[in-house]
């Protein structure tokens, strides 16, 4: 930034700082500005106002305000960053969404909640919001941002993410491993058969409630008070921690190669209790060899003052992906696909309905994942199914079981070889997909159906002429139906009833023109349809054939259809139970 774009105000400062005068005036008894804007050697313009704070009703438990409350507005230099509220005092420390001890966090997104539009009069609407809400006792402290640690702002731009999947030991300090999984990703594991970068886990005493720091000298004397208690003249809460931490640190940058960084993680307590927060951080290639010298020459139990240590050692702090079963909540929690969480699935035919609902089931949770079809991609392929260039000669079944694999690491997918897998392994299975539309296939399916088996058997189609059309024969278990019978059954149903002929081309005859010729000479005719076709089409089947694995009982049998939005006019979605097994589908 320039030194003469740090001398003035940018014309967004300017407006703002416009409005809150006009707003001073026109309501003199409840805003002041009580000093006026500076800019800071960010270019960001400060100013102090005060709110009259009086008439905000207070609930037990909830924040403390005077009569009036000051705060230093903080506006950025565009629109883009909304201004944001500091306070120069203590009280509101420790309180939810109270960052580094000073510092409200009123928008948790502000790419959905600032809105420049509103102008400085929404972000102080905001802010009274943030007050009512506190003194209010509003705020619920289990999941208030950054409530066990008072603010991480000092990420570096090329620290990996650290990615934690397992909950560890219950031991106040105890070592890891970080496995790289490539230059942005490490997974930390405590499972002592990997090699990979040795990292303390160190499991802290107390929150963090003024924040991580940016350096490694200050994050040790926050070890030791964390509260800051000495600076109040007060003993702090909690018995020095960073000898303890120092030791696993070095204990670990002994063990680790020379001339590499030192990552270590903080399990930081919740005030609300619950998980602890974790943090990751790296200490540079410089810190982690001083370490190790240290070490080796006094040993790792060395008594080392913080006090003494460089105060201009950085910390580089990585970003969490912290994906532990008591922490995450799955983004698709109560939605249809919920019933593939832990499914064995067998999807037969990987083409371009396939090929789609087999990534849609993985994605889903399932546990186990069969896939088979002899097929080979070509080029052509492309336009429709989810294979990529790097595909072309591959069979289907191989190239869609890598993808899947890549997709999570708990996921196991078996390709079967040939055009079905063993029928024992299939009975077995928690859902058949066929996705082949193979008269050989359907035949086989038949027999299988009227076997005693634990499969449920979902049929899927769409229509040669769009591609926007689908259908899911599903064949519970316990119901002598198989897909052919349920196919006649629903044909005749489905072509009798003007009010469904959206869907009389599944049954009529092709007719010239509504088939796809791919290529001159002697082409195979294929159905039309592209990517955004097929995808959506097998996204809504698995979402039907999803409600049917979430029943507790076993639901109806019976078929599904449905078309997308610029199909044709006609239902949405029609499910036609079985005859004989009208059971509804709830």
């Amino acid at each position: 930034m320039s030194r003469r774009n740090r001398a003035t105000l940018s014309a967004w400062q300017e407006q703002l700082v416009g409005e809150l005068r006009a707003l001073a005036r026109e309501r003199p008894n409840d805003v002041r500005i009580v000093q006026p804007p500076q800019l800071d050697p960010d270019g960001d313009a400060n100013l102090r106002i005060r709110l009259h704070t009086a008439d905000i009703s207070h609930c037990p438990g909830g924040l403390e305000l005077g009569d009036n409350e000051e705060f230093i507005v903080r506006i950025r230099r565009s629109l883009f960053h909304p201004p944001s509220a500091e306070v120069d005092h203590t009280r509101f420390l420790g309180f939810p969404h109270v960052l580094q001890g000073q510092r409200l966090c009123i928008y948790l997104d502000p790419s959905r909640e600032w809105h420049p539009s509103d102008g400085i009069a929404g972000f102080l609407n905001r802010l009274w919001d943030w007050l009512t809400d506190a003194a209010g006792g509003a705020f619920d402290p289990s999941t208030a941002m950054y409530h066990a640690v008072g603010g991480v702002l000092h990420r570096a731009d090329d620290t990996p993410t650290i990615v934690v999947r397992e909950s560890g030991p219950q031991k106040r300090h105890q070592i890891a491993r970080l496995i790289p999984r490539s230059p942005r990703r490490y997974d930390l594991t405590y499972a002592t058969d990997h090699d990979g970068h040795r990292t303390p886990v160190y499991v802290l005493a107390s929150d963090l409630p003024f924040g991580a720091t940016s350096t490694f000298a200050l994050l040790l004397a926050l070890l030791d008070d964390p509260y800051l208690d000495s600076v109040g003249g007060r003993s702090p809460e909690v018995s020095p921690q960073s000898p303890a931490f120092l030791t696993t640190l070095l204990s670990s940058a002994l063990r680790n190669p020379d001339g590499t960084e030192q990552y270590f993680v903080l399990a930081v307590p919740h005030p609300a209790g619950g998980p602890h927060h974790l943090l990751g951080g790296r200490l540079p290639v410089t810190t982690a060899d001083a370490l190790r010298r240290l070490a080796k020459k006094y040993g790792t139990a060395v008594n080392l003052d913080p006090a003494i240590i460089n105060a201009d050692i950085p910390i580089e702090w990585c970003s969490m992906s912290d994906e532990r079963q008591e922490i995450t909540t799955r983004r698709d929690e109560n939605r249809p696909v919920n019933g593939f969480q832990g499914k064995n699935v067998h999807i037969w035919g990987c083409g371009g309905l396939g090929s789609w609902l087999a990534e849609f089931v993985a994605r889903a949770g399932a546990s186990t994942i069969t896939v088979c079809d002899p097929g080979t991609i070509t080029g052509g392929l492309l336009v429709r199914q989810n294979y990529t260039e790097a595909d072309i000669g591959q069979t289907k079944a191989d190239a869609l079981a890598a993808r899947l694999r890549a997709i999570r690491d708990d996921l196991t997918v078996t390709v079967a070889e040939g055009n079905v897998p063993d029928p024992a392994v299939s009975l077995a299975a928690d859902l058949i997909i066929d996705a082949t539309v193979s008269h050989s296939v359907t035949a086989y399916l038949d027999t299988l159906a009227v076997e005693d088996r634990k499969a449920l058997i979902a049929q899927v189609a769409t229509d040669a002429r769009t591609g926007t059309l689908g259908i899911a024969h599903i064949c519970v278990p316990g119901v002598a139906c198989t897909p052919s019978e349920l196919d006649d059954q629903v044909g005749r149903s489905v072509l009798a009833d003007g009010e469904l002929e959206l869907y009389h081309p599944l049954w009529e005859e092709t007719a010239i023109g509504d088939e796809l010729i791919p290529t001159r000479g002697c082409s195979v005719p294929t159905f039309h349809g592209s990517a955004a076709d097929l995808a959506a089409v097998a996204a809504t089947l698995v979402n039907m054939i999803g409600l049917h694995l979430q029943q507790a009982e076993p639901s109806a049998s019976g078929t599904h259809l449905i078309s997308l939005p610029h199909a044709p006019a006609g239902p949405r979605h029609h499910f036609l139970p079985v005859p004989s097994d009208t059971r509804p589908l709830r």
